[in-house]
């Protein structure tokens, strides 16, 4: 069964606006973040989507929410939105909530990286993950396998879904690094991967749920 996921990167928080690192910690919507999300709801009004995910923060659910308003205001009929902490963003730790740059200099610091972008450009993505929940007074960040493991669990939470038929549309709120992630691993050598995906971006995927995960995703648009 194929499934065309539609993420959509949750509005932007007062978080983001301040630069901080926002994972399992949540921050309320700015007003420029209402209106990502409407924006991504008036991108997305001709969809009629099968099913809605999104995780369960406040950020996601909000997003969500205004996204299925203005989808059912087009005509369609609501899905449930399923909320699941499987969908959160990765978790931060001792760093939520903390200055972006000083967090990653913290982290790369030791390994001789002097920021985020370095540390994946001189020992790649899931460097990022390890070297933070290193940095972790309390080890409470995740590591990239605890990351991808609890991913891969979301994904099977929507190809376990019995209302789902192939080619169904699918809308699924989610997170920045998470996005980036995503695009890193299965997106190949065509996108760019210098920032993360704008708040209130789409960014379109088509989920193979015959496949194993590490083979069943297909970037079809990124960040628009």
């Amino acid at each position: 069964m194929i499934l065309h996921l539609h993420f959509v990167r949750h509005g932007q928080t007062t978080f983001n606006r301040y630069n901080r690192l926002q994972g399992w910690c949540n921050a309320p919507l700015t007003e420029s973040g209402i209106a990502d999300a409407d924006k991504a709801g008036r991108k997305l009004a001709h969809y009629d989507f099968a099913a809605a995910y999104c995780s369960d923060t406040s950020r996601a659910q909000i997003t969500a929410t205004r996204i299925l308003d203005i989808n059912e205001a087009a005509g369609h009929a609501r899905p449930d939105l399923v909320s699941d902490m499987h969908f959160r963003e990765q978790c931060y730790g001792y760093f939520e909530g903390q200055d972006m740059s000083l967090a990653w200099t913290a982290a790369g610091g030791p390994h001789g990286a002097k920021d985020y972008n370095d540390i994946v450009a001189k020992f790649g993505l899931a460097a990022t993950r390890d070297f933070l929940k290193e940095a972790d007074p309390f080890h409470d960040a995740e590591s990239d396998a605890e990351y991808w493991t609890r991913v891969e669990g979301a994904f099977a939470l929507i190809a376990a879904n019995p209302a789902l038929h192939d080619g169904d549309d699918v809308l699924q709120i989610s997170h920045g690094n998470t996005l980036l992630s995503l695009a890193h691993r299965f997106g190949g050598d065509g996108l760019d991967l210098s920032e993360r995906p704008a708040n209130g971006s789409v960014t379109d995927v088509d989920f193979d749920t015959a496949k194993p995960f590490g083979e069943s995703l297909t970037i079809v648009r990124y960040n628009q």
